[in-house]
């Protein structure tokens, strides 16, 4: 019995020690993360950083976190984040966010982030790359506002992105229960006020190849890139609204798409005025597209819906055969 005891005491301090160990070596490479970012020209700042969670875990917590990107513009800051893992694998993090206000800021433009429960999971796998095995952000009611009023919203959130059995290959779910957009991007779009004040569906799946995985290169040097996208489903229901949208695309090195997007489009009309309305389409195309898309909805036996495809071909995209004009260059900055 009492060698027991002294084995229980003995495994008791080398834990205590591992504990305290590793919770130095974590909050160290928090402290030492941000200290490169500085070095890099970034600003990267908190105000108190501690340690807790013994036995079972560790807990990192920040005060006054901000970091912000000169060469995009972009920033962030919140009253605090907390980094939350395993005692045995720091790999495994859990990162809490503030209920109270976080602020965006992407160059001239200023955003606030008010989220209930917010979270993310962040799983590394063992090793000096830590390349990402699964990352996910989830939350409760949330809202984005610009100052003025709620730009857009929901009742609840679930990213997830997981790596596939190829290391730069990532599956991409996305779900935004009762999405609900402001005022005034309603009236941007000219929404109809018919339309409910929620999405009754908002989601998003696909699978996206990257040039390289996803690793702490990514904030260190650069952005993997994208170098093919596979869409299974792209899905929106609102009010009489529905679209959905499948297809591949094939992205080179300098962010141009090739490829089809099959869409397919209930109460085609509305949606036609609403791109107009936000700019997406000229004044003087409007009524050449809608002669030509009701032509193509009526080929399929049904005027208020359309089957077509988006084709991106040279570095253009074509609705059909409406051309567009140039296709959006996807390249992650």
């Amino acid at each position: 019995m009492l060698r027991l005891i002294r084995v229980v005491i003995v495994l008791s301090l080398v834990w205590c020690a591992y504990w305290y160990a590793a919770g130095y070596g974590l909050r160290s490479g928090v402290i030492g993360w941000f200290e490169s970012q500085r070095l890099r020209g970034w600003q990267a700042d908190y105000a108190t950083i501690s340690t807790s969670g013994f036995p079972l875990s560790h807990k990192t917590l920040l005060t006054n976190p901000a970091l912000a990107d000169p060469s995009n513009g972009t920033a962030w800051q919140a009253d605090w984040l907390e980094l939350d893992s395993p005692a045995i694998w720091p790999g495994r993090q859990t990162v809490r966010f503030s209920e109270t206000p976080q602020r965006l800021s992407y160059l001239d433009r200023h955003l606030i982030l008010q989220a209930q429960k917010m979270e993310a999971l962040l799983h590394l796998q063992p090793g000096v790359a830590l390349t990402l095995n699964q990352m996910s952000v989830t939350a409760n009611r949330w809202t984005i506002s610009d100052g003025t009023g709620p730009m857009l919203g929901a009742e609840d959130l679930t990213l997830a992105m997981v790596q596939t059995d190829r290391p730069d290959t990532y599956t991409y779910d996305i779900e935004a229960g009762h999405f609900t957009l402001g005022d005034d991007l309603r009236r941007l779009l000219g929404s109809s006020t018919a339309l409910p004040h929620s999405f009754e569906t908002l989601k998003l799946d696909t699978t996206i190849q990257f040039d390289k995985p996803w690793n702490r290169s990514a904030l260190e040097e650069r952005r993997p890139q994208p170098t093919k996208i596979d869409l299974a489903l792209a899905e929106m229901h609102w009010g009489a609204l529905r679209l959905f949208a499948t297809g591949q695309l094939l992205v080179d090195e300098l962010g141009v798409p090739t490829g089809e997007i099959a869409l397919k489009a209930e109460n085609w009309r509305e949606m036609l005025t609403m791109a107009h309305n936000a700019g997406a389409i000229p004044t003087q195309a409007v009524n050449p597209a809608e002669r030509v898309l009701s032509m193509l909805a009526g080929l399929g036996g049904n005027p208020q819906a359309l089957d077509v495809q988006l084709n991106f071909r040279d570095g253009y995209v074509a609705l059909g055969p409406i051309p567009l004009g140039p296709a959006p260059r996807m390249i992650l900055r």
